[in-house]
């Protein structure tokens, strides 16, 4: 079952919050983060690269150590600061008028050896590595994990009783227009009672931070090697998660972008998609698909609607009944040449956050030939896979809104 425990977070003072918080590192690239980045927006410790002129090399030791300064620089200045005992946090997000709540939860990182904390995508090691030497250098995780859980209503329960009677830490508006807010738990009787329930849960399931997750545990395996007095009680054996119940998710769409017809003409493509898909034009109006086995296509200025026929994909197969197995296989192997979603440069990903327009603008410009849009995954199909201990193919789910990183920060000096 799943070991987590209350922790003694670094947070923000409500004053700093939202100038402190702010997105993660991958989703921005150094240059953006560079032009978004505040006085003391977060931005100077997780990509410490750009407050060099010019930004530095992201991976060089000048680089992290810069990290470090800046996180003891940001406690000293006091935009940062630890709470005197340990705790869980309660960390709500807002988009769209719907609202999910989390808790901001210490993970063993035994779990994720043992499988407990179940993933669905594979990692790349230079990336692994690249934040293990972030966690090991800071002897922080600076920016949390997202997890899910199978909802429980006893935990449910708990976290109405604190939202709707106790008065947010802080609660701010981000400048994308999603809402985040924060409560800290400072009850000890509650916090047991939430780590006895989740010691009854099964387990979690990694739903954005894989390579986060992969490297908080290496450093938790790597420091319990190094102390030969190690009992696995340690304060480097927990890593910093948020974790939500599987019900109040939502996954949405992550499409494709493609360079090149792979020497076909238009017609010749179309020609070829017959064989797997029912093919109809739909004009210049935007496609979105509104159900699984149905895909969106945009070329030469047209959408298209593209349904898979029968027998193209298996529905008992939790890997062959979901859409990006069913593109990948008959489109994007097969008649486009594309064998490695990972490597191949003729391919690129748009999160579903960036609207249809922004497939047509890809295309439209000739950088791009077509464009995909996909119908989300969803959280069953997620846990299914997880479950059966299958990987998903590269770049299929995509959470909104994103955790804003500094809201809590989890040290194990």
């Amino acid at each position: 079952m799943v070991k987590i425990k209350p922790f003694q977070g670094i947070c923000p003072p409500a004053k700093y919050a939202k100038e402190v918080a702010s997105r993660p590192y991958d989703v921005l690239n150094s240059e953006e983060a560079k032009k978004e980045a505040g006085e003391k927006s977060l931005l100077h410790i997780i990509k410490p690269e750009i407050d060099f002129d010019p930004i530095a090399d992201e991976h060089s030791e000048q680089v992290y150590r810069k990290g470090v300064e800046n996180f003891q620089l940001w406690k000293q200045r006091g935009w940062l600061a630890q709470d005197e005992k340990p705790m869980y946090y309660i960390y709500a997000q807002t988009m769209d008028g719907r609202t999910q709540y989390g808790l901001a939860v210490c993970c063993h990182y035994q779990d994720y050896l043992d499988g407990r904390i179940k993933k669905h995508e594979l990692t790349r090691p230079d990336k692994e590595e690249d934040r293990m030497i972030h966690v090991r250098n800071q002897k922080a995780n600076i920016e949390p994990v997202f997890f899910s859980y199978p909802a429980h209503k006893d935990i449910d329960a708990i976290v109405s009783g604190i939202v709707n009677n106790a008065a947010p830490e802080f609660d701010f508006i981000a400048e994308d227009g999603f809402g985040h807010t924060f409560w800290k738990i400072a009850d000890e009787g509650i916090n047991a009672r939430i780590t006895e329930i989740f010691a009854g849960i099964p387990a979690l399931y990694v739903a954005d931070g894989h390579h986060r997750t992969a490297a908080a545990a290496r450093v938790g395996q790597e420091s319990a090697t190094q102390n030969p007095a190690h009992t696995g009680e340690e304060e480097y054996c927990y890593f910093l998660a948020v974790v939500f119940p599987d019900d109040q998710l939502h996954i949405i769409d992550y499409n494709r972008v493609v360079k090149d017809l792979n020497g076909l003409t238009k017609e010749q493509f179309l020609a070829a998609l017959g064989k797997n898909f029912t093919v109809e034009n739909k004009g210049p109006g935007a496609f979105k698909p509104d159900k699984l086995h149905t895909f969106g296509m945009y070329l030469d200025g047209n959408w298209y609607a593209l349904e898979a026929k029968g027998g193209t994909y298996d529905d008992n197969d939790p890997i062959g009944v979901l859409d990006v197995t069913i593109l990948s296989n008959l489109v994007l192997d097969e008649i486009l040449g594309i064998k490695d979603l990972r490597r191949d440069k003729r391919i690129d990903f748009v999160g579903g956050i960036r609207g249809l327009s922004e497939l047509e603008r890809r295309v439209d410009s000739g950088e791009m030939a077509v464009a995909f849009a996909l119908y989300p995954v969803s959280m069953k199909q997620l846990i299914d896979i997880a479950d059966t201990g299958n990987i998903m193919p590269p770049k299929t789910t995509w959470f909104e809104p994103k955790l804003r990183s500094g809201v809590v920060i989890h040290s194990f000096e």
